[in-house]
């Protein structure tokens, strides 16, 4: 991982950390100790299934560049269908409160979105490789004596 990969892994991770704190803090108050249970897994799960997702958006964008796009809009799409997937499984447990987790979830989700769309915003990345160019510049022609 790059640097600036692992500068807007950072700029995502932790405003959802907070946010997750945040919920955990809130769920506590307003339900307990199930709920904040709920909202740690929530927490946790939105930051490690973006993470990966972050991961291997990354991959792609260095060895695949021409489906960066494509797979970027595909992953997104598994992500969320998998957030749907654990509100599906765990709607009716009695481990930790399904509202505080489903809250969080989408919550942090949201957070997480916002705060990697701004880091790309203000990631310097070039999108020429200055080096690369220079190394691929043509010899000059002339006589060569």
């Amino acid at each position: 991982m790059q640097s600036n990969d692992a500068r807007i892994f950072l700029h995502t991770a932790v405003p959802t950390a907070a946010a997750g704190v945040l919920a955990v803090v809130l769920s506590a108050v307003f339900a307990g100790g199930k709920g904040a249970i709920g909202a740690v897994i929530g927490a946790l799960l939105v930051i490690a299934l973006m993470g990966m997702g972050l991961v291997v958006l990354q991959w792609i964008a260095k060895s695949l560049p021409q489906l960066f796009q494509g797979i970027g809009l595909v992953l997104y799409v598994v992500q969320l269908l998998l957030m749907v997937v654990f509100l599906a499984v765990f709607k009716n447990t009695t481990f930790f409160n399904p509202r505080a987790f489903a809250i969080t979830l989408v919550a942090a989700t949201i957070v997480w979105i916002g705060a990697q769309a701004r880091a790309q915003m203000k990631a310097k990345v070039f999108y020429v490789d200055p080096a690369a160019a220079q190394a691929q510049k043509p010899e000059t022609a002339g006589s060569s004596t």
